[in-house]
This record gives C-alpha cells, structure tokens and sequence, in this order.
C-alpha cells in the first residue's frame, strides 16, 4: 500500500515572504519558464525573469506549461541583470552553474534566498560568475553532479530549479511537512 500525501498543515505568510526567489537569467524557452512558475506557486516561491528573453511571457507556450497555476505564480519582471540587482538588492544569493565543483547539497540555503539559473544553452554570462564570486564568495557557485559527466553536461532549466528549490525546502526542513512519516511499498 501507498499513503497518499496527507493535507499540508504548513501555514505560510503572503507572498512578502517568500521562501526562495527563484532567478532566471535571459531564459529561452517559454515551456522551461512555464514549468518553473508552476514550481514556484507551488512552493511558496517568487520568480524573477530577467530580460532579455526569448519568448514574450504571454506566449501561449509559457502559459501552457504553467496550467491555470499563472495567475497565481508571483512573477516580477527585470528589463537587465542591473534593473534585477537595483531592484531586489539580494542579500543571499546562489549561483547554480556547470562551472563549479560544490554541490548543491553542500550550500547553506536559508529562507528569502536567491537561487540564479542561466540560460538553457548558454549558461551565465562570465561577469555575473565573478559578481557572485566576489560578492558572495565562489562557495555560492554551486552545481548538480553529473554522475555520467560524458553523457550530459547539465540539467533541463525546469529540472535543475525543482531540484534546487528542493534541496532548499529539505535544508529548511518544510518539505516534509504534511507527509505520511514511513511508506509501505
């Protein structure tokens, strides 16, 4: 027999206090960012997308991949890396990135982070690698072991963000809340 998640008794405050902000970085297609507004909503996290982007956030791509979960993700919208900083004023951030060697599980998340994904083909730009380096320290570059590291070199955008989003809810100890505490497969 498998339990069925049980009704979350989890009460979160509004929205002013989010528990991750999750950052896109010039993010390309529109069924990634669709994917990660639905993770969002659904872990009590804000989306940040900074522009450029590939697509138009109306696009019928992106809202199809959110469901009817779009009008409720809490998404804000960057016209630059610099509007975003100026903005938001990051007081935690973490940069998930294929150039580094820490993983993810090793990063101190703590709740308000925010957690920076590339582009899906991209990347990250070689400046903002340096402006986490030496705002935050190089511990904040941080990324997902690739077990097979010849056959893939990362993660799809919306993988590596539920992942990461994840990580953090477990560190902080929510992402159990409302669970059955043993399974009986």
């Amino acid at each position: 027999m498998i339990f069925a998640a049980a009704a979350s008794t989890l009460t979160l405050s509004p929205m002013d206090d989010p528990l991750f902000n999750i950052v896109l970085w010039q993010p390309q297609i529109p069924q990634n960012t669709g994917n990660i507004g639905r993770t969002a909503m659904a872990t009590h996290c804000r989306l940040h997308v900074i522009h450029p982007i590939a697509f138009d956030m109306d696009e019928k791509a992106c809202r199809r991949a959110g469901l009817d979960y779009w009008e409720h993700v809490d998404c804000r919208e960057h016209a630059s890396w610099e509007a975003y900083l100026a903005s938001e004023m990051p007081k935690r951030l973490w940069l998930f990135t294929t150039k580094s060697t820490r993983p993810h599980w090793n990063a101190d998340f703590r709740r308000g982070d925010h957690l920076l994904f590339g582009q899906e083909q991209g990347g990250i730009s070689t400046e903002i690698h340096e402006w986490v380096s030496a705002t935050f320290g190089i511990d904040h570059r941080i990324t997902f072991p690739m077990i097979a590291a010849q056959s893939a070199r990362s993660l799809n955008l919306a993988t590596a963000v539920a992942c990461g989003v994840y990580e953090g809810l477990r560190q902080i100890s929510l992402g159990t809340e409302g669970l059955p505490s043993a399974y009986d497969l």
